[in-house]
């Protein structure tokens, strides 16, 4: 494996090769990015190359947000990548890949604004930019991205068909752990206490998936209900939202692809997730 720092000397060393599969992370790698490797070769084929960048992105983070808090841990983040058969980690600092001030960015259609980017306001501008600036450096074939951060795999995907991208994006199934969280670098922010208690998350995404089946199923008393079950059990919810799969609009009665999304804050830790749900046919 190979980690390369600057832009020039990975564009030099990708030239040498073909296929290519990307997975754009942060670091602080985990069981999940683990997994996102294996879809990636998967992906690529036999004798592609596997890229991981690890950057910490500043553009995508809020003023009052965790950037400098955020966990660095290149060195275990390395030896992850190592083992999981990457070729190729890209590393790049600050100044490399932002050599001066972005003033063009990547400005999304109006799913940014919702859920996760109504809390976060400009979170999916910064995604967006930091994206395609990566895409047009390594110049993938395949980029792999994880549904548990569903609305920006919806801000991506848009992005890559409206703008033409030669890429393929493979979306993966969220990896948990046996108890049913997700799996996420803000993990790592949990007392043992809290850890105890944040799986009840994906449980109550559960509850809301199964009773969606129901016929009187309430689309606004279920998110409402929800929200007042994790508040009542220390967490601060931001959302909990049953939407459309496409757009992430609210759904109408004739909508059979949905998928319910929550977001809530249980001690320093903010923790998303997602599950979605499959209506049957209207009779």
């Amino acid at each position: 494996m190979e980690v390369i720092n600057t832009v020039g000397a990975l564009r030099e060393r990708l030239g040498q090769k073909g296929v290519v599969a990307f997975i754009p992370t942060m670091g602080n790698l985990h069981a999940g990015h683990v997994d996102l490797v294996r879809v990636a070769r998967a992906s690529g084929g036999a004798g592609s190359c596997v890229v991981v960048s690890i950057f910490v992105n500043r553009l995508q983070f809020g003023p009052n947000e965790d950037f400098d808090k955020y966990p660095r841990t290149f060195e275990q983040d390395c030896e992850r990548c190592a083992a999981a058969g990457v070729d190729i980690v890209f590393a790049p600092d600050e100044s490399e890949l932002y050599p001066a001030k972005q003033t063009y960015v990547v400005e999304p259609d109006d799913i940014q604004h919702r859920l996760d980017g109504e809390v976060r306001p400009g979170h999916f501008r910064g995604v967006a930019t930091v994206v395609l600036k990566l895409f047009n450096i390594v110049q993938p074939n395949y980029a792999v991205f994880g549904k548990k951060d569903y609305q920006q795999c919806r801000v991506l995907s848009n992005m890559v068909q409206q703008l033409n991208l030669p890429i393929k994006l493979v979306l993966a199934d969220t990896v948990r752990a046996d108890d049913g969280l997700a799996l996420s670098s803000r993990n790592s922010y949990l007392t043992a206490e809290e850890r105890v208690e944040a799986p009840r998350l994906y449980t109550l995404l559960q509850h809301v998936r199964d009773a969606m089946q129901q016929p009187a199923a309430n689309v606004a008393s279920l998110e409402t209900t929800t929200m007042t079950t994790l508040a009542a059990n220390g967490w601060k919810p931001d959302y909990v939202a049953i939407r459309r799969r496409a757009d992430l609009g609210v759904p109408t009665a004739a909508d059979r692809s949905l998928v319910v999304l929550a977001a809530a804050r249980l001690g320093k830790a903010r923790l998303i997730d997602n599950l979605e749900i499959t209506l049957s046919e209207a009779v």
